[in-house]
């Protein structure tokens, strides 16, 4: 008499295709992989920083600052000289943001089993982010503007966020794309609108849109994996955690330092206005948060309560169809 079948145990499949996944991406920073020093001509005549090269006035698709009135009736050689500042800073506040990423992938790292496939991944990203930093730090060496990156209260987030990816993983990933989200989603808007940018810029763009797009797409299975392994009051947690954790890093990474303004003399209703008090630039913040709504809806963490919660930090809105979708009017109308 031949003997029943037996039935495959689901939890271990679904961990043996969360091992395939993260091979698999694994294996992506094998086959193509970047070096800042060979991978981009810093030294061709075109990439010269000139304070006169307008291709350094801020682009409008990627920037809520360059579409205010009050930047637009600038002369262009001020617009220049806003936009190498920001340009600048915006790579700096990228640095500061990778290190963070850095120091948590290794807190996280430290405590993995042998053989755990995250770990031959994290290191791949690790190689990579550090790569992106020597890439951040050229830009703004190159540009010659001593800037400070991020305002001196959010400089301290260094202290605190390496360990949460020890301590709290899930927490610390869904901080890793509180940041990574809204600046892919900026990079890619400026090169699918086709404006006109600074070959610095350009060749920066290009790789860490590159490499992030698998950074992002970890980040999504690290949580899609994780998550729902968790107690009823853990995801409860999580799920009012989330948009919190979107709001603060999405914040920190678009929003130039108190510098920035006095600098440039720019009034206090502007900055109002384009951070985040015209009804574009809201649009537009919580437009950077469609896939991550996805996610969060996905994994069992949109409820009433965290729903609440994301409206009321102003980035609620409808989910996207599909990875990086480019945005549409009215696209973060609420769900």
């Amino acid at each position: 008499m031949a003997s029943a079948p037996v039935k495959a145990d689901p939890t271990v499949e679904l961990a043996q295709q969360y091992a395939e996944k993260v091979l698999l991406l694994s294996q992506g920073s094998v086959d193509k992989h970047f070096d800042p020093f060979t991978d981009i001509d810093w030294d061709s005549p075109d990439f010269a920083v000139n304070p006169r090269d307008r291709r350094w006035i801020l682009p409008e698709a990627g920037d809520m600052f360059a579409r205010h009135p009050w930047y637009q009736a600038l002369s262009d050689a001020r617009k220049i000289e806003i936009g190498l500042w920001r340009q600048a800073n915006i790579a700096k506040v990228g640095l500061q943001f990778e290190t963070l990423l850095i120091g948590g992938m290794v807190q996280h790292t430290f405590k993995l089993a042998n053989g755990d496939p995250e770990f031959r991944y994290c290191t791949h990203e690790v190689i990579e982010e550090c790569n992106h930093t020597l890439m951040f730090q050229e830009m703004v060496n190159r540009i010659g503007i001593d800037v400070p990156g991020m305002g001196p209260i959010l400089k301290r987030l260094t202290y605190v966020v390496p360990p949460l990816a020890s301590i709290f993983p899930n927490l610390f990933f869904m901080a890793v794309l509180s940041g990574e989200e809204p600046i892919d989603h900026i990079q890619k808007s400026i090169l699918r609108a086709g404006e006109q940018v600074h070959p610095i810029m350009r060749g920066v763009m290009a790789i860490h849109i590159a490499e992030e797009a698998r950074h992002i797409s970890f980040a999504h299975e690290f949580l899609e994996h994780h998550v729902p392994q968790t107690n009823p009051l853990e995801k409860l947690v999580l799920s009012v955690a989330f948009p919190i954790v979107m709001w603060i890093g999405g914040r920190a990474i678009i929003i130039p330092p108190r510098a920035f303004f006095r600098e440039f003399g720019i009034p206090a209703q502007v900055r109002k206005e384009v951070f985040f008090g015209s009804p574009d630039s809201k649009e537009t913040f919580a437009g950077y948060f469609g896939d991550v709504r996805a996610l969060a809806k996905r994994i069992g963490l949109m409820n009433p309560v965290s729903k609440t919660v994301w409206k009321v930090l102003g980035i609620g809105g409808s989910t996207t169809r599909y990875r990086s979708e480019p945005a549409r009017a009215g696209h973060t109308r609420a769900a």
